[in-house]
């Protein structure tokens, strides 16, 4: 009797010791682990998104004049060439700013969302990464500010306005929160419909590529799938960013809405198709180069990091 008693404390004992030190150990590591490869997809988009900006700001700045104005590229060359270097570079600021953070959140919570709502919705995968691209494009219009500003300070019609960030945002405060965000629809639907075919058409296309077997060759594909896709995504909200653009250029007075002020661009343009395309050829190519950039970068400081 004595010896079962004995056998049975000593059993409870080691079933005591060894479980919950192996148990607690795993639950302490994996949230670490977790958390450093969430944080790698925002640190990843935004290093990614000041190595586009630095390289491609002179075309966009072309592009943004033949937007507005509906010139041919010489002339929106001749312009720049007008105003000089000093103010070549003039508005980065904005742009850098606003492109560091919203895509940093594009990654990262298209990557967030995607995980969260796989786990708790009972949906078709392709349906649950759709609702997490629309719902980061929405979280990025958040920053619409920074856009608005932008605009306004590569506008050679507002150059003697002011002539820094700093003085574009205190000339629109006395005109309320509303204007810093004008062109804010135009902005939600293309930041919603460019995220969900980038990224889900990002990963078909490098598929069809050459097989990739050396890191070189990774980031070509990356850069050939992500400049391919991009392009396309240029071209086809071209327009959208043509009304965004006209909307965010006027400073005080009636806020229009997107089809009163898609209508005056139309007839200004003669009601041509190929008019309201002004300036998408250089769009093409500029989305070419800074999607290609920002996908190759992107791969690449995802592997590295």
């Amino acid at each position: 009797f004595m010896k079962k008693i004995l056998s049975n404390v000593m059993d409870s004992e080691a079933h005591e010791k060894r479980p919950p030190i192996l148990t607690s150990s795993k639950q302490d590591i994996s949230p670490h682990i977790t958390n450093d490869g969430e944080m790698k997809h925002y640190l990843c988009g935004c290093c990614a998104a000041f190595n586009n900006v630095a390289i491609t700001y002179p075309i966009q700045k072309v592009l943004f004049r033949q937007q507005l104005y509906g010139i041919q590229t010489r002339d929106a060359i001749l312009q720049l060439r007008r105003d000089g270097f000093r103010n070549l570079y003039r508005g980065i600021l904005p742009p850098l700013m606003q492109k560091t953070t919203t895509l940093s959140l594009m990654f990262g919570l298209y990557e967030d969302l995607s995980c969260l709502l796989h786990k708790h919705v009972s949906a078709p995968e392709f349906a649950t990464r759709g609702v997490a691209a629309v719902l980061a494009g929405t979280t990025e219009a958040i920053f619409t500010p920074l856009e608005r500003v932008q605009t306004l300070l590569q506008d050679h019609k507002h150059h003697d306005k002011f002539t820094n960030t700093c003085q574009a945002f205190k000339a629109l405060k006395c005109y309320g929160i509303g204007e810093y965000y004008r062109g804010l629809v135009p902005i939600l639907f293309r930041n919603g419909l460019s995220n969900v075919l980038f990224f889900g058409l990002r990963g078909p296309i490098k598929e069809h590529l050459p097989t990739a077997t050396t890191p070189s060759a990774h980031f070509v594909n990356d850069f050939i799938s992500g400049g391919l896709l991009g392009a396309m995504l240029g071209f086809l909200i071209f327009p959208i960013n043509v009304v965004k653009t006209r909307m965010q250029s006027q400073i005080g007075g009636e806020f229009q809405s997107f089809p009163k002020v898609f209508q005056k661009i139309w007839l200004e343009r003669d009601r041509k198709l190929i008019n309201l395309f002004r300036g998408a050829h250089l769009n093409y190519h500029r989305s070419l180069i800074s999607w290609g950039i920002i996908n190759a970068t992107y791969g690449f400081l995802l592997k590295v990091i």
